[in-house]
């Protein structure tokens, strides 16, 4: 396995390189990067076909730069300093643990004054520059695919909150024992947790300006199952700790095609650093586990871009507002659904049933995107009343 790209360059090309970025968080990266173009895709589709449309704001223009202003981008300004000449002053320590070091107290005040100084300046003098004798109040005409910066940070600062709160909730008693340690780990998210918590800012957001919800979920369908497999990428490559069962089954004949570790897998180096250590290794990521597994996150890569290969297709066919997000729901329950059945995660027992939190809101997701397909039929083809 491969913590950082670094590793995972050198595994392909045999160079070795110092790249201390983590190999989990750059595809995570990747699969923001990757659907942002295709939220973009279909918010100009949707706004072409008339089903979303153009908005108007007023703007004050030709003021000064307000107190509030030089005091955020001050800050942002001095954080930014403050680590990452932090991390040129400390390179080796922060080569060695480059995650630890960014989420320490450890950084350059040096570096952090001439950066946020720097920032003060630039917004400063920026809208000195702009600055009319008398503010104007404009109107301009903005169209929704040009939120999708602003959309893609929400979306991420969302996301990674409701992971983390959500595996907080799966491995409660790990947060007490070291809560910001916990919290800020590059291990332990829980995908559902962000999904939902990036849905509703996605919902809530393009709502205030104007989109229907049912054309904002639609829109937003596919991009979500692309970026979850992206993810599951990094995962895989990483050994983060989401994969599966012991599998001590024999490959049957009908998979002799596929190479051993799709089908049972150690995840040699994992960066969890799970199961018994690898004789004469030497380093930070040095274990493997004792029993092959399932290797699910690449089950759940596949399946899922499979999966928004599919939406994708169809998705100029489908012409009932509501119906893409429905498929989308049936689909990312049932994959989730059948994939906890040999995946490693905590259970519940519930009534005498047992079952995991990602099983119980996949059958949350399949019954509500029934019911939402059902409410579609029998809405369109109901007789009109006279």
């Amino acid at each position: 396995m491969f913590s950082t790209l670094g590793d995972f360059i050198e595994y392909l090309f045999h160079i070795h390189i110092r790249l201390p970025i983590q190999t989990l968080g750059f595809f995570m990266a990747l699969s923001f990067f990757f659907s942002y173009f295709v939220f973009v895709a279909e918010l100009k589709r949707k706004e072409a076909d008339g089903w979303i449309s153009a908005y108007t704001e007023r703007e004050l223009i030709g003021q000064p730069a307000s107190l509030l202003e030089l005091i955020v981008n001050g800050f942002l300004g001095f954080l930014l300093g403050y680590k990452v000449f932090g991390c040129i002053f400390n390179i080796n320590v922060f080569l060695t643990l480059p995650v630890a070091y960014i989420f320490s107290l450890q950084g350059s005040w040096f570096g952090g004054i001439i950066v946020g100084t720097i920032f003060v300046l630039w917004i400063y003098f920026d809208r000195k520059k702009q600055q009319l004798a008398k503010p104007l109040l404009v109107e301009r005409v903005i169209h929704p695919y040009q939120l999708m910066l602003y959309l893609a940070f929400m979306l991420g600062f969302w996301g990674f909150i409701g992971a983390k709160l959500f595996n907080t909730i799966e491995d409660f008693q790990t947060f007490v024992r070291a809560p910001f340690n916990t919290f800020f780990s590059s291990l332990g998210f829980t995908y559902y947790g962000g999904l939902i918590f990036g849905a509703l800012a996605w919902l809530y957001i393009l709502h205030k300006k104007g989109v229907k919800l049912i054309h904002a979920a639609d829109i937003g369908s596919p991009g979500m199952m692309l970026a979850y497999g992206i993810g599951r990428i990094g995962c895989q490559l990483s050994g983060d700790g989401d994969w599966g069962i012991i599998n001590n089954h024999i490959k049957p004949l009908w998979l002799n095609w596929m190479p051993d570790w799709m089908w049972s897998f150690k995840f040699p180096h994992n960066v969890a650093n799970a199961g018994i250590h690898i004789k004469d290794c030497i380093g930070e990521h040095c274990y493997q586990l004792r029993f092959g597994v399932y290797p699910t996150s690449f089950y759940e890569a596949v399946l899922c871009i499979g999966l928004f290969g599919l939406m994708w297709l169809i998705r100029k066919k489908i012409k009932i507002p509501g119906l893409m997000f429905y498929i989308f729901l049936i689909l990312n329950g049932t994959e989730r659904f059948l994939m906890e059945l040999i995946r490693v995660t905590d259970k519940y027992h519930i009534l005498n049933i047992t079952i995991t939190q990602a099983q119980s809101i996949g059958l949350l997701l399949i019954a509500g995107g029934i019911t939402g397909i059902i409410y579609l039929v029998t809405t369109r083809t109901k007789p009109a009343i006279n």
